[in-house]
């Protein structure tokens, strides 16, 4: 049955970062699916993801990866913010995807039992939550043994000259919410996976596409 409803959390959100991205929904809608849909539309696809397996995307927003993922696995999206969420849900509804559905969620609390997802995946969220270790931490518990991983985000490039340049933003993307300067080594060093790739779509993309499985 498709979800009507989006399914609040029994802990209190943040009402700074549900503020923010309220007043971020219309701009996010027009202009955000030039910039990434195409990267993450490959990027789902190269999952492989097999008919009925289980998948979580963290960061759902408003659903605009939600077409990307085959129609014969579950998903189920889970976003801080319900105003993000309510576009989703009328997406699922107009779509009737009757395999998808959305949860308002904390990235980095996630109310699932540990192993339940075949795939977890996440796109430009881990640079806007307070902790992105603990959001790794996270996802990765949630995900089966030998289950799939799949980040995509900015990070901070290891070209120096690059790296300083992106830096001299920080002050103003972080009044935004979000940060320029994580270091991907440094969130998923010494967690239990097993890196399959790390790559750009091109030279000059400022985004990285990161795949891993966790080991058991």
């Amino acid at each position: 049955m498709v979800v009507s409803t989006v399914e609040k959390p029994s802990r209190k959100k943040d009402p700074h970062a549900s503020r923010l991205y309220r007043e971020l929904v219309p701009a996010y809608d027009a202009l955000w699916p030039m910039v990434a849909k195409k990267r993450i539309r490959q990027a789902i696809g190269n999952l492989g993801l097999a008919s009925g397996q289980q998948v979580l995307e963290v960061g759902v927003g408003t659903g605009m990866s939600l077409p990307a993922y085959p129609a014969d696995v579950d998903v189920v999206g889970v976003d801080l913010s319900e105003d993000m969420l309510v576009q989703a849900e009328r997406q699922i509804r107009e779509e009737r995807w009757s395999r998808i559905s959305v949860r308002q969620m904390n990235a980095e609390q996630l109310d699932f039992e540990d192993s339940t997802f075949d795939a977890v995946t996440s796109f430009h969220v881990i640079s806007v939550v307070s902790d992105p270790r603990r959001m790794m931490r996270e996802m990765i518990r949630v995900c089966k043994p030998g289950g799939r991983i799949l980040i995509v985000n900015h990070f901070r490039s290891p070209n120096p000259w690059i790296a300083r340049m992106v830096d001299s933003a920080g002050a103003f993307t972080r009044h935004f919410g979000w940060r320029t300067d994580l270091d991907l080594q440094d969130i998923v060093s010494e967690m239990p996976l097993r890196v399959e790739r790390r790559y750009k779509t091109s030279p000059a993309s400022l985004f990285t596409i990161f795949t891993a499985s966790k080991t058991a």
